[in-house]
C-alpha cells in the first residue's frame, strides 16, 4: 500500500512538474507581451483533478480501510498464534509491566488496594493473580507475538517504542491493546511521547527482546517466585 500510495505521488510530481515547466513556457512573458483576461478555456486540468480525486478515493476506500481493518480487528488470529500478554501501566514518572503468569490470566485489581507493596493494587485473593508477577524491564521472546494492553494509573501518558515506530496513548480507566511481533534481540528504552508533567522528560524504561529460550526460564522463574511471594498474602488477606 505504501509503495502504490509513493508510485502515485512520484507520478503526480513528473505530471504537475511537466504542467509548471509547459505553463512557463507557454505563458513567457516575450511570447505574451499583452496580458490576457480570458484564462484557460479548456477544462482538461478539470478532468485531471477529478481523476486524481477518484484515484485517491479507490486507494483509501477500496485498500487502505479494509487493510487497516483486518490488521487491527482481526483479534481471533491473535489469540491462535498464543501471544506473550502484558499491562503496560504508565505513571508519573515510569512504567510497571504486569504479567499474568503460567495461566495467562490477569489478577482482578482494585485502586483501593495500590499500596507501597502492591503498586497496581493487585488482589491477591483472586485465583487468577496467585501467579501474576510485574518487571520493570519489558522483556519479550524474538519471533513471537506479543499483546499490551497499555494504560495509565494517574495522566495521559504514551507508551512509545522508537525502534518499532509504533506508540499508542496510556489513558487512566482504559485499557488500549496493541500488537506486534520483535524480530531480532536487542536492548532499547521505552519513552513517554506525551507531556505528562515536570518529570517527563525522565519518565524512561526499558525493553528487553530476548531468545525465546532464554525469555522462558526467565518466565518460569518470576512465575515460580510469584506464587510463593503472593500465596502467603493470599491467605492472610481471606482470614
Amino acid at each position: 500500500m505504501i509503495d502504490v500510495v509513493h508510485w502515485f505521488m512520484f507520478a503526480l510530481f513528473i505530471g504537475w512538474s511537466t504542467f509548471f515547466l509547459i505553463c512557463l513556457f507557454r505563458f513567457w512573458h516575450k511570447r505574451n507581451p499583452k496580458a490576457s483576461y480570458e484564462g484557460v478555456r479548456s477544462h482538461i486540468s478539470s478532468h485531471l483533478e477529478i481523476g486524481v480525486i477518484i484515484i485517491e478515493a479507490v486507494l483509501l476506500l477500496g485498500f487502505a480501510f479494509p487493510l487497516w481493518g483486518n490488521r487491527v480487528d482481526d483479534w481471533k488470529t491473535v489469540q491462535e498464534m498464543n501471544p506473550t500478554r502484558v499491562r503496560v501501566v504508565g505513571w508519573q514518572f515510569g512504567w510497571t509491566f504486569h504479567y499474568p503468569g503460567a495461566d495467562g490470566k490477569f489478577g482482578r485489581r482494585d485502586a483501593h488496594l495500590i499500596s507501597d507493596n502492591n503498586p497496581l493494587g493487585i488482589d491477591l485473593t483472586d485465583p487468577n493473580a496467585a501467579d501474576d508477577f510485574t518487571s520493570p524491564i519489558l522483556k519479550l521472546a524474538v519471533n513471537r507475538p506479543a499483546v499490551l494492553n497499555i494504560t495509565s494509573k494517574d495522566v495521559i501518558h504514551n507508551f512509545s517504542l522508537v525502534p518499532m515506530r509504533i506508540q499508542q496513548d496510556a489513558i487512566p480507566g482504559k485499557e488500549i491493546p496493541m500488537w506486534f511481533t520483535p524480530i531480532k534481540t536487542l536492548e532499547t528504552f521505552v519513552v513517554c511521547g506525551q507531556l505528562c508533567g515536570e518529570g517527563h522528560a525522565n519518565m524512561v524504561g526499558s525493553m528487553e527482546v530476548m531468545g525465546g529460550e532464554e525469555y522462558d526460564t526467565w518466565f518460569k522463574g518470576q512465575t515460580e517466585a510469584a506464587l510463593k511471594a503472593n500465596t502467603k498474602p493470599a491467605a492472610v488477606a481471606s482470614n
